[in-house]
């Protein structure tokens, strides 16, 4: 059984559409009945529906031969998925961005013991690990392998960013489409870490410290939610409070603000969280909310009828992570 994505009704037998990936009821399965995002995108680019490939449908199909009308109706849907997207092995990343991240973001945590314990800290630095001498010497990848690195002595680290993301990375997603939704969390991440260097670089850090993590592009996803749907509730898994989605962001922002204060650095001390990384993930996800128009709208409430999803939030103490 599954929810429908355009009324909610609940659906024994529901329909998913090869555009958006979305599921739906038998009266909303039509991509006009659920505004699908692919009638805006659709504009016909290898001619398949011009005057001349009709009247060969027609004639195929006029000659009586059903094998042949039935072979050219075949090439027809054929090449509309071609041209559409929807199938082969890109088709299936549409609508699932998302678990494509969480699936990195786990093998890329376990190449790290690989590497640490094959090639050394030296090695784990170099390949997952973004810092001022990282890009000194040219290792300019770790700009984004250190969004999916996590701190390998920190399970909690990796474990929460992966439950954040997976709640509340759908529904950005939806609202912005796949491609969208992957940029901003490519970019975001990306910018955060670098921010997190740039601040330590202006406040005099070591240029060895560095930074890994997701939870600037989480922290973003937060962000983006709370300007475009303020009373998303949602349940915070420890301690099991439901709150909205805004002061779930302000507490986490609040968290990062109250730890600049209480250890002197917006560069974080003994805890090792990346707060500069935090803030501009943050500012980033409501400035780019703020601008982006969005395809469908974002539900009040995760998980629809049964209560809001749990989460425990981006992150936690650690070392040189965000």
């Amino acid at each position: 059984m599954a929810q429908c994505s355009e009324c909610g009704e609940y659906e024994n037998l529901p329909y998913q559409c090869h555009r958006c990936g979305q599921s739906f009821c038998a009266e909303h399965r039509l991509p006009e009945n659920h505004e699908c995002p692919g009638l805006n995108e659709w504009d016909d680019p290898g001619g398949v529906f011009d005057s001349g490939f009709e009247d060969s449908v027609d004639g195929g199909v006029s000659g009586g031969s059903g094998g042949s009308g039935g072979g050219i109706g075949s090439r027809v849907r054929s090449r509309i998925d071609q041209e559409r997207g929807t199938g082969g092995l890109l088709g299936a990343f549409r609508g699932n961005m998302t678990y494509v991240f969480l699936a990195v973001i786990w093998v890329t945590f376990a190449a790290e013991f690989a590497v640490l314990f094959t090639l050394g800290s030296g090695a784990f630095s170099d390949v997952f690990v973004l810092s001022e001498s990282a890009l000194r010497q040219g290792y300019v990848w770790t700009i984004l392998t250190s969004v999916f690195s996590h701190d390998p002595g920190g399970f909690f680290h990796i474990a929460g960013n992966s439950i954040a993301l997976y709640f509340f990375g759908p529904l950005v997603e939806r609202y912005l489409g796949s491609k969208r939704f992957a940029g901003m969390f490519l970019v975001t991440g990306a910018v955060a870490g670098l921010s997190q260097i740039l601040v330590g670089v202006l406040l005099g850090a070591p240029p060895s410290g560095g930074v890994l993590g997701a939870s600037g592009a989480i922290m973003a996803v937060m962000g983006f939610l709370t300007i475009v749907n303020p009373d998303l509730r949602v349940m915070l898994l420890i301690p099991p409070i439901p709150l909205k989605i805004r002061t779930m962001t302000l507490l986490y922002a609040g968290f990062s603000l109250f730890g600049v204060v209480s250890t002197g650095s917006i560069l974080g001390g003994a805890g090792g969280i990346a707060h500069a990384a935090h803030l501009s993930g943050l500012v980033l996800g409501v400035v780019y909310a703020n601008v982006a128009d969005g395809r469908r709208s974002v539900p009040n409430q995760i998980g629809g009828g049964g209560g809001g999803g749990g989460l425990g939030g981006p992150g936690g103490p650690g070392r040189g992570r965000f």
